[in-house]
């Protein structure tokens, strides 16, 4: 802490330490790994009611060789934009929101959180940032979901999408699949305790094999720690909600085509 700050400055500045580096963590991370996103979201809708305009896909690989070939280096960064725009609006939100439901839950208790405490801090969040970001993950969708054979006008870009979803379908359309997506707030909550509480036993490990305060270990966590912390969180998370995920991805795209099925009649 800096000299001569209070703990309520340097928690508040602590707060917003957290939200922009998870609004950095998730704009590098889109921008990175955005064409697996497509082909997930696709694969998440393949076999579904409304995805016969979706060629068969075998694997992942044939997955990017098949969007790559018949759609180009634009297919495999579709809805690019609102995903950048989403992930990062989302993080920085969500570390935002879940440092300052830790930090009323830590008022008048000691420095350390019950699991409970950890699982209602980032269910709130989890819940605060869907209300904030569904309209951008909705066109996300839409925009991921697009081929070639689409039937009607396809969207040119997000503002596109965003001016013709609200001219043609109304505002609440913008808030279709938030259903499934509140209960996917369980994926952050599941996410977060299980990376605090895992956090808190390797501290507990670190500090019998060196023989030193659980405090004073916290700081000897490196980065490999961090990742591997990081990667079996979501790992758990992934493993317990993602039927959540493939349910809002084919309600979604359901909804575009009773939309294409009713202009198409309306011919």
């Amino acid at each position: 802490m800096p000299p001569g700050a209070s703990p309520a400055a340097s928690a508040e500045a602590w707060t917003w330490e957290n939200a922009a580096a998870g609004a950095a963590a998730g704009f590098a991370t889109v921008a990175t790994l955005h064409p697996l996103d497509v082909v997930r979201t696709r694969f998440q809708v393949s076999g579904g009611r409304g995805c016969y305009d979706l060629p068969p896909y075998r694997n992942t690989a044939h997955a990017v060789y098949t969007i790559a070939r018949s759609e180009g280096l634009r297919g495999l960064y579709a809805g690019f934009y609102p995903a950048v725009l989403g992930s990062t609006v989302s993080w920085g939100l969500y570390f935002f929101f879940y440092n300052r439901a830790k930090q009323r839950y830590l008022q008048g208790k000691d420095d350390q959180l019950r699991p409970v405490h950890h699982l209602v801090s980032a269910a709130e969040a989890g819940a605060l940032v869907c209300l904030f970001t569904n309209p951008i993950w909705l066109v996300k969708t839409r925009l991921q979901l697009q081929t070639p054979s689409h039937h009607t006008s396809r969207y040119s870009g997000f503002s596109d999408a965003l001016r013709t979803i609200l001219k043609e379908e109304g505002w609440l359309a913008l808030y279709r699949g938030i259903g499934p997506g509140l209960l996917l707030v369980t994926h952050g909550a599941i996410q977060f305790t299980a990376y605090e509480e895992l956090r808190k036993a390797l501290i507990f490990a670190k500090s019998r094999q060196t023989r030193t305060d659980n405090r004073s270990c916290d700081d000897s966590l490196n980065s490999i720690d961090y990742a591997a912390l990081g990667a079996g969180s979501k790992v758990t998370a992934i493993l317990l909600t993602y039927p959540y995920q493939v349910i809002r991805a084919r309600f979604n795209d359901l909804v575009v085509m009773a939309l294409q099925s009713t202009k198409i009649a309306g011919m």
